[in-house]
This record gives structure tokens, sequence and C-alpha cells, in this order.
């Protein structure tokens, strides 16, 4: 039971992190532009951000039962998992780089789950979950971020180019806050999710396992004899994010509102826009998104319409090696705090 209550204190630590950790996704953008002040941003981010987590659980059953064989997992698998992706989190944003914490958590359940197994694959599912669900979104989300984004900004620059700039401001500063509405709405349909099937699975391997065989009626809803989200994890995971990204997470927002792409409201818009549809449709089939990959992938998108040399190159190519080294980052961590906790027991 002791256990337990460490996985959900982790779990809560990840999904907070995650929160601030994340809040560029939602709002860089919009507070780059000057459409809203910081704190502006932030209330709404985090309202949205709460929304959105409220709103589904189709990527909770694929983090908790789709990426690895749910009877080969123990508590201490879900807890090394957790710590690997809270570490990584912590070390990027200090770093101001936007890595994906989406992958963080995946790589961390993989590599502890791998450790857990004796060092076997065979424990991950590749064919039904971490190749169709996490590999090939990982590579073609980014690329559909940019190109999507790319021509949605070069339509709007043919479109509007007669118009008078003032007016271009105005409207679009208006628009942005709807893109950047959806965008926070989208995120927190995704990302909370992801806290949701760790704490599920955590609770559902309790179960398997008797850990909660012999507790009080009144700690009766933690069993979990099947793998359904329960409504207290919901909740719970829900008012995390939106109090981790009301939080902030300043050292990002700079790095993709000001350092990457100068952006006005249009261009606000335009990305905002893309990712919170890429986002929104990974979600309802599912899939845990990387958020931070698509919404960087469609500012340099709609950067690059605007003038290729805009995007700051240097910029995007931190980004990229820690995007590359995230996964396999993340598992080491998930594999050596699992193998080291199962030889001191």
């Amino acid at each position: 039971m002791l256990l337990f209550l460490c996985v959900v204190l982790a779990a809560i630590a990840f999904e907070y992190i995650n929160g601030f950790h994340d809040a560029a996704n939602a709002i860089a953008t919009v507070v780059s532009t000057k459409v809203l002040t910081p704190r502006q941003a932030i209330a709404l981010a985090a309202f949205f951000n709460l929304t959105g987590a409220l709103s589904g659980t189709a990527v909770a059953s694929t983090i908790g039962q789709g990426l690895v064989e749910p009877a080969a997992i123990t508590m201490m698998t879900v807890l090394a998992g957790l710590l690997g992706a809270i570490v990584w989190n912590l070390i990027t944003w200090w770093l101001g780089l936007p890595s994906s914490s989406s992958h963080a958590l995946i790589g961390g359940l993989c590599g502890a789950a791998i450790a857990t197994a004796g060092g076997s694959w065979n424990v991950l599912q590749w064919g039904t979950g971490l190749w169709p669900k996490v590999i090939l979104p990982m590579l073609t989300s980014p690329v559909i971020g940019f190109m999507a984004a790319a021509v949605l900004m070069f339509v709007l620059l043919i479109t509007l180019q007669k118009a008078r700039p003032h007016l271009v401001q105005k409207f679009f500063g208006k628009l942005q806050l709807l893109s950047a509405a959806w965008m926070a709405h989208s995120h927190g349909l995704n990302d909370a999710q992801k806290t949701m099937g760790i704490i599920t699975l955590a609770l559902f391997t309790g179960t398997q396992s008797g850990v909660f065989a012999d507790l009080p009626p009144m700690l009766a809803f933690l069993d979990t004899p099947s793998f359904v989200v329960p409504k207290w994890v919901i909740f719970l995971c829900a008012i995390t994010m939106a109090a981790g990204t009301a939080a902030g997470g300043w050292r990002i927002i700079r790095t993709l509102g000001h350092k990457m792409v100068k952006l006005q409201p249009v261009h606000g818009f335009a990305a905002e826009t893309t990712a919170a549809v890429i986002i929104h449709g990974a979600s309802s089939a599912g899939i845990p998104l990387s958020t931070t990959h698509v919404i960087t992938t469609s500012i340099m998108g709609v950067g690059a319409a605007k003038r290729f040399s805009g995007v700051r190159w240097g910029v995007v190519e931190r980004i990229l090696w820690a995007w590359v080294f995230t996964l396999p980052a993340t598992g080491l961590i998930g594999y050596v705090v699992a193998r080291l906790a199962a030889a001191g027991q």
C-alpha cells in the first residue's frame, strides 16, 4: 500500500511538472504576439487544460494497457517509469528545451518494464501499440505540423496581402484567443490522460496482486478489477495539470515564443490552429501524441512560410537533439531505477 501511495504521489508530481513544462505549448505564441499578458495567457491555458482533461479517456487506455503487457507490470515498474520521466522533464525544463513529456513517460515505462521482465523486450507491445501509436506518430506528426502550418500561413499571406496591417493585427488578435483556447483544450485532452492511464495501471496492478484485498470499506474505491479509468482519477489529474499550468513555464515560453521565430497574431493563429487540429484528432484515436513536437514544428512551419531565414535554426537544432534523446534517456533511467529497486529487495 505504501508503494502505491508513492506511485500516486509520483504521478501527481509528474502531472504538475507536465503542466508547467508544457504550459508553453498552449500559450507561447499568444504571449509572444502580445495578444495576452503572461498572467492572462496562463489563466486561459489552465482553464482550458482542465476542460480538455475532463473530456475523454482513449489516450489513458493506450498508455495503461496498449504499450506494455499489463500482466508483467508491478507497482515498482510504474514508479520507476514515472521517476525516469520526472528527471528528464526537470532537466529539459531547466535547459529551456521543449522536449516531449509524453515520450518521457512512455520511455520511462518501457525501460522499467524491460527491467522488470529480466531484460526481455517481449514485454513491449510493438505491433499493436508502440509502432502504430508512438513511433509512427512521433515521426509523422512533426512533418505534418510543419507542412500544414506552412500551407495555412502561405494561404493567409496570399489572402491578406492587400489588407491593412493594423486591421489584420486587430482581427487575428481576437481570433488568436480562440485558437489558443482550442490548443490548450487539445493539450489537456491528450496530455492529462497519460497520467490517468499510469494511475489506473497502478490501481489495476494492485488489484490483481491483492494489495487492496484487505482494505477498509472507505477505501473500496481503489479496487479496480478491470482497466477502466475511475472518475476520481480523471478529476485528480485534470486539477493537477491545471495547477501546474498556472505555475507557468517561462524558460520554454521564451524559447518557443521569442527565440525560435518572431511571431505576430496571424502567425500565432496559424500555428495554434494547425496544432490543435492534429492533437485533437490524435486524442480521438487514442494516440498519445507529443503535443510539444506538434506545436513546435507548427511554429517552425509558420516561420518558414513567412521567411525561411526567419527561423533561428540554431535553436531548432538544440530542440531536435532533445527530442532524439528523450525516449532512450528516459528508458535508461527507468530501467536503472527498476533494476536498483529489484536488487534492493
